[in-house]
């Protein structure tokens, strides 16, 4: 809104600093201090209204230390996270960036899945909330859209540095600031994306149905939306798990999303993308306004969430942060990193399937059921072993930190 308001000022009235709403990071660095003071200035009258219509947590006793006391907790704090993130984005973002409607598509399309789960839960008592294939269908469903429009919309589209530029980056004999190593070719539909650990850094989607035969490659809309519908699907659900203790899911989501934050300024600045020899994706950097805000409130939304929590997020907000992360990395085309960077969440997911499996498996075979943890998610493993939850949080986040850093390392590291 105040990108085309001082736009306007300036095209009509040459108003004096104008101008500086065309700089992405002057608008990233208003996003991510409004999406701050919103979350932890308006966060508390959220969390009042929560109490006041006795929207609190139900815990059913696992004998997990604290857990008792915080019966009662508000949640649906995600609530926080999407008014937070969705505030800054409309003030400061190009609302016509495809990019920027589809990530405000995907923050309300799971926001609204995860509220109606909550809702049920508390007040209608439906300890099972919304039914799994319902949200399974909610997930897939965000999956298509996000699938179909990156495939097949017009303004999506990328850029790659010529086999001269490429040569000349290995060589390393040209200057990076001349204007040969600048060289990029036209604007093109593509469906290739980041391969990590690779010397030419990148695989394209439709190689995996040409395989076949050449004459397949118009159908690899067959592939590649399954594909995003997976990542969706597993990515959302990772961080809904993750959400079982004060400040987990929030501290190591931020940390995801600002390094995806970094992959997105990177790949959207056409110096960077050519110093770095990756594929420069044009409009991708208006995404920077998104994720600085979307940042913004998760760290916000910890100033209430953090140990001892006085708002939970739910799965309002659980299932919007597992969506929107999946929906950064695959239209930064990162999403084949997206088990080392979300590794908390593949950690959590693997904990859970690997539990039920080897429970079924030993009780069919054996008769009783066995079990490879103390309880899963993993998280609750430690709980069991004594640990307080503020230190196993930290050290999750430790851990965040450690992917992240791996994560941005696959930049150089081929």
């Amino acid at each position: 809104m105040f990108y085309y308001l001082f736009q306007f000022f300036e095209e009509n009235y040459q108003l004096t600093g104008a101008g500086v709403f065309n700089f992405i990071s002057f608008r990233a660095s208003l996003s991510i201090v409004s999406s701050l003071l919103i979350s932890i200035v308006f966060g508390k009258y959220i969390i009042s209204y929560l109490q006041k219509q006795q929207l609190g947590e139900q815990v059913r006793d696992l004998g997990l230390e604290g857990q008792v006391q915080k019966a009662g907790t508000p949640t649906m704090g995600g609530l926080i996270i999407i008014l937070a993130t969705l505030v800054p984005v409309l003030l400061f973002a190009k609302l016509h960036n495809i990019y920027i409607i589809l990530l405000l598509i995907s923050l309300l399309w799971m926001g609204v899945i995860g509220f109606i789960d909550d809702y049920l839960k508390i007040k209608h008592k439906n300890k099972d909330g919304l039914a799994g294939k319902f949200k399974i269908l909610g997930q897939i469903g965000l999956g298509m859209l996000v699938g179909t429009v990156m495939y097949f919309h017009p303004e999506i589209t990328i850029k790659e540095a010529t086999k001269f530029t490429k040569e000349h980056h290995e060589l390393e004999k040209v200057s990076r600031h001349s204007t040969a190593t600048k060289a990029f070719l036209p604007e093109q539909k593509s469906t290739k994306t980041t391969l990590p650990f690779i010397k030419d850094n990148e695989l394209d989607y439709s190689k995996l149905i040409t395989c076949i035969s050449e004459d397949y490659k118009e159908y690899t809309w067959l592939v590649f939306i399954p594909i995003v519908i997976f990542i969706v699907t597993a990515v959302s659900n990772g961080a809904n798990l993750t959400d079982g203790l004060d400040g987990l899911a929030a501290g190591v989501s931020s940390i995801m999303v600002v390094t995806l934050g970094l992959f997105v300024w990177v790949s959207g600045n056409i110096i960077f993308s050519d110093y770095l020899n990756i594929m420069y994706i044009p409009r991708l950097g208006e995404m920077t306004i998104f994720i600085a805000a979307f940042a913004g409130a998760l760290v916000g939304f910890l100033w209430y969430n953090a140990f001892p929590a006085q708002v939970f997020m739910g799965d309002t907000g659980s299932l919007t942060i597992g969506g929107v992360i999946a929906v950064l990395a695959i239209v930064a085309r990162k999403e084949l990193l997206i088990p080392l960077l979300c590794g908390v969440f593949l950690l959590e997911n693997l904990s859970v399937v690997l539990q039920v499996t080897y429970f079924k498996y030993t009780k069919k075979r054996f008769g009783e059921g066995k079990r490879i943890f103390l309880m899963s998610p993993l998280h609750h493993h430690y709980q069991k072993k004594g640990i307080h939850e503020s230190k196993i949080v930290t050290r999750f986040w430790i851990l965040g930190v450690f992917l992240a850093v791996a994560t941005i390392v696959t930049l150089k590291l081929r």
